[in-house]
C-alpha cells in the first residue's frame, strides 16, 4: 500500500497552485458584469460563491493565488491578446498572468471582510511597482551601463529605506514619497508603514516593496520631490515629522521650516494637518554612489547660493 502525505502518493509532484481573479468592489463588479462574466449573479451572491470556492480549494490542500480583476486592466489585457472579455478562458488566463508584478498574493483562509481590503491594497501596490519600474528602466537606460545603474540605484534605495527605519525610533510610522520627473512632470507617489520595535525595523509587505521601487525611480529620473516620515501618532509628546528634499537624484535633510512648508502643501492637496505635530529636521541618510557607479551626476553650486543636494 502506498504511503501518502496529504493525500498524495510519496514522490508525486505537488499540485499546481490555483490562480483566481476576484472583483473586490461593487462598482468593479458592475463594470465586469456587462461582459457576462458572472452569469447574472448579484455582487452579494458572487461574494458568497467566492467564499465557498476559496474554502473548498484550501480544504483540498491547494495553494490559492489571488489577484484583483480590475475592469480597465482586464479589458486592455483581452484586447491585446485577442480574448473576448466574456469568455471563461480570458478570465483564467488573466488570473494566471505571469507578468503580474512581484510574488503572488496567497490566500491563507481570511474572511472576505479581511481578504478583499488586503487584496485591494496589494493591487494598488503592484500598480505603483509597475509604474515606477517603467520609469526606472527608462531612466537607467539600456545595455550593461543601464544594468549597472539599475542595480546601483536599487541598492541605494534599499539603504535609504533601511536607514530611515533605523532612525525612526520605536513605533508605527508612515513614510511617504512624491516626486516628479524632470521632463514630463509625471508624478510618482508611494507610502508605506515603518514598524520599529526595540530599534529594529520589522519586515515590510508589498507596500514597502512598492516604496523602494518608487524611490529608486525618483532617484534615477532626477526629478524634484519630498520624502516625509510621519512619526507614530500615539507617541508621548506628539507626532514627530521629519522630511528630506529630493532633487537631481539626491536626498538632503529638510529644515524644520521646510518640513512645515511640506505639511502645508499636503493640506493644499487635501490631506489633514497632523494634530500635535512636532516638526524636526531630517537626519543624514546614506550618500548615493559616485556617478561612475550608477549614481547621479554631481550638481554644481548655483549663483543663488544653492548647493549640491547630498
Amino acid at each position: 500500500m502506498l504511503e501518502r502525505r496529504r493525500g498524495r502518493p510519496r514522490g508525486a509532484p505537488p499540485p499546481q497552485p490555483v490562480a483566481l481573479a476576484l472583483a473586490v468592489g461593487a462598482a468593479d463588479f458592475a463594470d465586469l458584469a456587462r461582459h457576462g462574466l458572472f452569469g447574472g449573479l448579484t455582487f452579494r451572491s458572487y461574494l458568497r460563491r467566492v467564499a465557498v470556492q476559496l474554502r473548498a480549494l484550501r480544504g483540498q490542500g491547494l495553494e490559492v493565488h489571488l489577484r484583483v480583476l480590475d475592469p480597465a486592466d482586464y479589458a486592455e489585457y483581452c484586447e491585446e491578446l485577442g480574448f473576448a472579455p466574456g469568455d471563461a478562458a480570458a478570465r483564467v488566463a488573466y488570473a494566471a498572468d505571469p507578468e503580474l508584478a512581484g510574488e503572488p498574493f496567497l490566500y491563507t483562509g481570511q474572511r472576505l471582510a479581511v481578504l478583499l481590503p488586503e487584496l485591494a491594497d496589494d493591487h494598488r501596490a503592484r500598480v505603483r511597482i509597475s509604474v515606477a519600474m517603467a520609469a526606472l528602466l527608462t531612466a537607467a537606460g539600456e545595455g550593461p551601463p543601464g544594468e549597472r545603474r539599475l542595480v546601483a540605484v536599487m541598492r541605494h534605495a534599499v539603504e535609504v529605506q533601511l536607514a530611515v527605519g533605523a532612525g525612526a525610533g520605536d513605533g508605527i510610522h508612515l513614510l511617504t514619497l512624491r516626486c516628479h520627473g524632470p521632463e514630463d512632470g509625471e508624478e510618482l507617489t508611494s507610502a508605506t508603514d515603518v514598524r520599529v520595535e526595540r530599534g529594529r525595523p520589522g519586515p515590510g509587505g508589498r507596500d514597502a516593496e512598492a516604496f523602494c521601487v518608487t524611490l529608486a525611480a525618483g532617484l534615477a529620473v532626477g526629478g524634484a520631490g519630498a520624502m516625509v516620515l510621519h512619526g507614530d501618532p500615539a507617541a508621548p509628546g506628539g507626532q514627530t515629522v521629519r522630511g528630506w528634499a529630493l532633487r537631481g537624484g539626491r536626498l538632503r535633510p529638510m529644515t524644520v521650516r521646510e518640513v512645515l512648508d511640506e505639511l502645508a502643501d499636503d493640506v493644499g492637496r487635501g490631506l489633514p494637518f497632523p494634530p500635535a505635530v512636532v516638526p524636526l529636521p531630517g537626519f543624514p541618510l546614506p550618500a548615493p554612489p559616485p556617478s561612475g557607479e550608477g549614481g547621479p551626476p554631481r550638481e554644481r553650486p548655483t549663483g543663488g547660493g544653492g548647493e549640491p543636494l547630498a
